[in-house]
């Protein structure tokens, strides 16, 4: 850091460190501007360019949440450029992390007929673990890094919080959305505006979740993102 933080630039970055810890990503703008009282995202855009010249975060050009914290790249959960990892190449006797490609309705997603091969690339990369990788079809998410193509890191698990990026089986369809929850309705949010989000009515509706992202490989077989 070369100049100590003013005590606005100080709440800006806290509010980006909490959010991400919470929900795996960074914050948009808009959200920084909400959270914080400011007018419009564009005071936040400001301060977010004032940190950056103080090198405590760097900015992703072009990108909604394209806020990156130098410093904890390897730990961050969501579209965080790091080192390059070879993932194009299969490990021997099934060892490292599973790439689910076709998920074949009604089926368990790591049923073997899904596995297109397996990752060398340790489980324990990713916080938390990951349990597999899942093969991103379309651009449903693409305002925050995850595209046609992408590999989603998973962590298999029941539990989310509102806000967090989710694998979802709706009608024996897999889908990744961010998810929120209010008593009965579900909503499953798209980031690309070009898509409108899902609702689900629990009291009448299946929605079983297979896990969240917590990581991103870019196009399955260059640098991990996590």
């Amino acid at each position: 850091m070369s100049r100590p933080l003013t005590a606005r630039q100080q709440h800006v970055f806290d509010f980006i460190v909490k959010t991400m810890g919470e929900f795996g990503y960074p914050p948009t703008r808009a959200e920084i501007a909400m959270a914080l009282g400011f007018r419009s995202p564009n005071a936040a855009e400001e301060h977010l360019r004032a940190l950056e010249r103080k090198g405590v975060i760097r900015i992703i050009r072009n990108t909604s949440r394209g806020i990156r914290l130098p410093n904890q790249e390897p730990q961050e959960t969501l579209d965080t450029a790091a080192s390059s990892v070879p993932a194009n190449l299969e490990a021997p006797s099934h060892t490292g992390l599973p790439v689910i490609g076709e998920v074949a309705a009604g089926s368990p997603i790591l049923a073997a007929e899904h596995i297109d091969r397996y990752c060398p690339l340790p489980a324990e990369y990713f916080t938390p673990k990951a349990d597999y990788l899942l093969r991103v079809r379309g651009l449903s998410m693409k305002d925050i890094g995850i595209l046609e193509g992408d590999l989603l890191a998973v962590h298999r698990t029941e539990r989310v919080r509102d806000g967090q990026i989710v694998v979802a089986r709706l009608d024996d369809e897999v889908t990744v959305k961010r998810f929120k929850r209010q008593g009965h309705q579900v909503t499953l949010y798209a980031e690309n505006p070009e898509f409108d989000p899902i609702k689900i009515d629990l009291r009448s509706q299946s929605l079983d979740i297979e896990g969240v992202g917590v990581g991103v490989i870019r196009g399955g077989n260059g640098q991990a993102l996590g």
